[in-house]
């Protein structure tokens, strides 16, 4: 959240570096900070940890500037160090799974995510897309469902305890196959859940272990 707590990209640039000075902290094994975040982060994560973590961070200064993505190799980065470095830091905190599977699940759920997000993104002055037209946004998609697909096809590799990691997995599909079959929705904020129906969704997938 740091980046949008304020306007001023000065107060944001203070407060994402405070975090990663944190996360130096946290990898250097030494004294941490005393924060609600940063004290119990401290006692379940190491240094690689706290190296994804700050590749996280570094990454969030997109939010702060207005410009647009380079290109989609740099959009493709910002997903994989965002979304994807979160879920291996998740997966690695409850034991541990093959990084490959992982980071194309985070792939795909931070794709599908930052669909669903756009309209919101536009709206605060930013430019999600390297390119919004329908054709664009449905090879977007269909690259999330390719994702999505090969961290399923590897599912029997993600160790028991690392699995609730994954259920954050299970809006992905619907929300990039939604993209697929009627790309203006993305822009007219269509991709949301419904929430009734996504709570039986997600009882189901926590009662199955199928994400």
């Amino acid at each position: 959240r740091a980046p949008w707590l304020t306007a001023e990209p000065m107060i944001a640039e203070m407060r994402l570096q405070w975090w990663r000075d944190a996360l130096a902290e946290i990898g250097r094994g030494g004294p941490v900070r005393r924060h609600v975040v940063t004290t119990p982060l401290a006692r379940i994560i190491g240094a690689h940890e706290a190296a994804l973590l700050d590749e996280l961070v570094a990454a969030r200064r997109w939010d702060i500037a207005r410009a647009p993505f380079e290109d989609i190799g740099h959009f493709r980065r910002h997903i994989a160090a965002t979304a994807g470095n979160l879920l291996v830091v998740a997966t690695r905190a409850l034991g541990g799974a093959p990084e490959e599977p992982v980071r194309a699940g985070g792939f795909a759920l931070g794709l599908a995510n930052w669909l669903r997000a756009v309209p919101a993104l536009r709206a605060a002055g930013r430019v999600p897309l390297v390119d919004g037209r329908p054709e664009a946004v449905r090879a977007l998609a269909e690259e999330g469902i390719e994702s999505l697909a090969g961290a399923r096809a590897a599912r029997a590799t993600i160790p028991r305890a690392a699995r609730p990691a994954m259920l954050a997995l299970f809006q992905a599909g619907p929300v990039l196959a939604a993209a697929r079959a009627r790309p203006a929705l993305v822009a007219e904020g269509g991709l949301g859940p419904a929430p009734f129906r996504d709570r039986l969704t997600l009882i189901a997938r926590v009662a199955s272990g199928v994400w």
